[in-house]
């Protein structure tokens, strides 16, 4: 008979070493912590549940992740931080841009990012339900800025509701640079707050192509509300260094994963 592990009968204590094994590894999965522990792949999943429950990981397929480092923390304190990883991204992004075309900037601070890099000679016409964003593109004097109307949601400072959708199905874009939350190879793109899913999905049917522009500490992630599946994107701009997943399952989806390492820009 299999000895039992120490941990085994202790909930709390199994949790705690857990954590452990997280920091140390930067990720632990189910099927090895079940073995590790001698219990079951349900009763591990129970406590994955219960430490993100608690805001002490973040679960993902088969297993678990380090919270990202601004979850939690609202907007005004994400976009405030210096991040030279989202703004290494973002300089590198805006290389898809065309003289002429309808951009359409999802929410986040990434993208905020990209709307900040854009070239300041650049002719666009540009579309947001983000009020910071088409602030900043107004810095830009040849940008057109069209600003979308509906119910301000504070934890994301981005609008929602029936006005929103309506504003975004009526235009058709060149480009979407869309924000990402959550991004699984098989789950696909998902976001933790319901309501703006729906102009989310509306971006994607209203423009021709796509581009992710996300930190790798979302990869592998996933959260509640699903918003469309990966291979809706075109191309997915992510960091060199990618410590979470596979990121041949991304291309697998038939999606141009391009990484930038910190000797960029």
């Amino acid at each position: 008979m299999q000895n039992q592990h120490p941990a085994a009968e202790l909930p709390s204590l199994r949790r705690q070493k857990i954590l452990l094994l997280l920091e140390r590894d930067g990720k632990v999965m189910a099927a090895e912590l079940s073995r590790h522990f001698a219990v079951s792949e349900d009763t591990i999943r129970r406590d994955l549940a219960e430490l993100d429950a608690s805001g002490l990981v973040q679960r993902v397929h088969g297993g678990a992740l380090p919270r990202p480092k601004d979850s939690g923390k609202d907007y005004f304190a994400r976009v405030s931080e210096t991040n030279e990883a989202k703004a290494r991204l973002a300089r590198y992004a805006v290389q898809w841009v065309r003289e002429g075309q309808t951009l359409m900037f999802d929410s986040g601070s990434t993208t905020l990012q990209i709307a900040r890099s854009l070239p300041s000679d650049l002719n666009l016409t540009a579309v947001t339900a983000s009020p910071l964003i088409a602030v900043a593109l107004a810095e830009h004097p040849k940008v057109k800025v069209i600003l979308v109307g509906g119910q301000l949601n504070p934890a994301t400072l981005c609008v929602s509701g029936h006005e929103a959708l309506r504003m975004i199905q009526g235009i058709k874009a060149d480009l979407l640079f869309t924000g990402v939350c959550a991004i699984h190879p098989e789950i696909g793109l998902s976001s933790l707050h319901f309501d703006e899913v729906p102009l989310k999905q509306a971006m994607f049917d209203s423009a021709s192509e796509v581009i992710a522009v996300t930190t790798a500490d979302k990869l592998g992630a996933m959260e509640p509300f699903v918003v469309v599946p990966c291979n809706r994107l075109q191309r997915l701009i992510t960091e060199q260094e990618v410590i979470t997943g596979d990121i041949e399952d991304y291309r697998r989806q038939g999606i141009e994963v391009l990484q930038v390492g910190a000797a960029f820009g």
